[in-house]
């Protein structure tokens, strides 16, 4: 009979992944499993969404594939990529990120009343997307051989680098992107260590603030805040958009009316219906229990990039895989209150979920920085 402690039980049976054949090339291909089922499932639910709220039509299927292609390839080129190449290569992204912003104001191209595209050919991307990636990558470069907790200069330079770009994006105008890589920032700063003292101080500064930034906003982005405290009051306005996906959403019940069986999605009540209120879809068809599941997954996610976070080293790496993780809950948690009402209305896709390229390529770069740093998790000595 053989020994248990000459023979562990650990090396009698491998890893649950290795005993599917599909599963175990994923250690070739830097791939965490974990990260593999999650993110695949939602691409599934991804492109089920998506066929009924496009129509029925397969053409925006092949479309949405082909994105998932390039983001595929871009995945495996971060997860391939040592987290030192990312610091080293941080500030030239960082300056060619406001380059590109800057280029979005000469050469952009305007969409439903916003400048936010850059042509490049036969496509357009939009810039303020991958920002929501490199900012919070620089401020990890900067913050990450500096003494905890951090003092008033290093603070203040850290600032610079999160409004600097959030205002940019802000002023073209496309407020949500841009408080997005704001938050994100933040969020990087607290995993630096800020002081309790100085996030209180900054609480109190941006309440005092924000009469001036009311004044400072667009008439339509001030009429989304009124909307938001009062819908009813232009329900066939500026009202329409929320309303429709209360109603989407609330006509769902428990269970939902069925997949591609959604009144609101088939009959064309719910606007911006494959890309911001995709959600609100999914509210209609699956119901309460599907959106359950759809943020079960989200949290999954966060629970194991906040896993490998805490297992990390060095500081860079930790306030990286810090920064793609906050900025992802801070995108999740925007949609979801804006298209049920908790929010006023931005422009704020689901990620991995909406319509949209550059959106895609840019969670699937974030995700393979994030398995780049859990493959120097394994690599690296305990």
């Amino acid at each position: 009979m053989l020994s248990r402690q000459k023979y562990p039980l650990r090396h009698l049976s491998p890893p649950i992944w290795h005993r599917i054949p599909g599963l175990k090339l994923l250690s070739y291909l830097h791939w965490d499993s974990w990260l593999f089922v999650l993110i695949s499932l939602l691409l599934v639910v991804s492109f089920g969404l998506l066929y009924s709220a496009g129509g029925q039509k397969t053409s925006i299927l092949i479309r949405h594939g082909i994105h998932l292609g390039v983001s595929f390839v871009v995945f495996l080129a971060m997860a391939h990529t040592s987290p030192r190449t990312f610091k080293q290569w941080a500030p030239f992204l960082y300056v060619a990120g406001l380059i590109l912003l800057l280029a979005v104001f000469v050469f952009g191209s305007a969409s439903k009343g916003a400048q936010r595209w850059v042509p490049l050919g036969p496509v357009r991307f939009q810039p303020s997307e991958f920002m929501k990636l490199i900012s919070p990558l620089m401020l990890a470069y900067y913050l990450s051989d500096k003494p905890i907790p951090l003092n008033l200069k290093h603070l203040g330079i850290g600032f610079i680098i999160i409004f600097l770009p959030g205002l940019m994006i802000a002023k073209q105008p496309d407020l949500g992107t841009g408080l997005q890589v704001i938050g994100t920032g933040f969020g990087v700063l607290f995993f630096a260590g800020i002081r309790w003292k100085w996030i209180f101080k900054i609480s109190v500064f941006g309440m005092a603030a924000l009469p001036l930034l009311w004044w400072k906003l667009h008439d339509y982005q001030r009429q989304r805040v009124l909307t938001f405290l009062n819908p009813e009051s232009d329900p066939l306005g500026s009202g329409y958009h929320i309303i429709q996906s209360k109603i989407a959403i609330g006509s769902g019940g428990l269970y939902g009316k069925g997949w591609c069986q959604g009144t609101q999605v088939q009959l064309n009540f719910l606007p911006e219906r494959t890309t911001d209120f995709i959600f609100s879809v999914l509210g209609e068809e699956f119901g309460f229990i599907g959106a359950c599941i759809l943020c079960l997954l989200y949290f999954g996610i966060i629970l194991r990039g906040m896993t490998i976070m805490t297992q990390t080293q060095d500081t860079f790496s930790r306030l990286m895989a810090g920064g793609i993780i906050f900025g992802f809950f801070i995108c999740f948690f925007i949609n979801i209150g804006m298209v049920s009402g908790l929010l006023p209305v931005v422009g704020c896709p689901l990620p991995l979920i909406s319509y949209g390229g550059t959106s895609l390529v840019t969670w699937m770069a974030a995700f393979g920085m994030l398995v780049a740093i859990q493959s120097q998790n394994k690599s690296s000595p305990r």
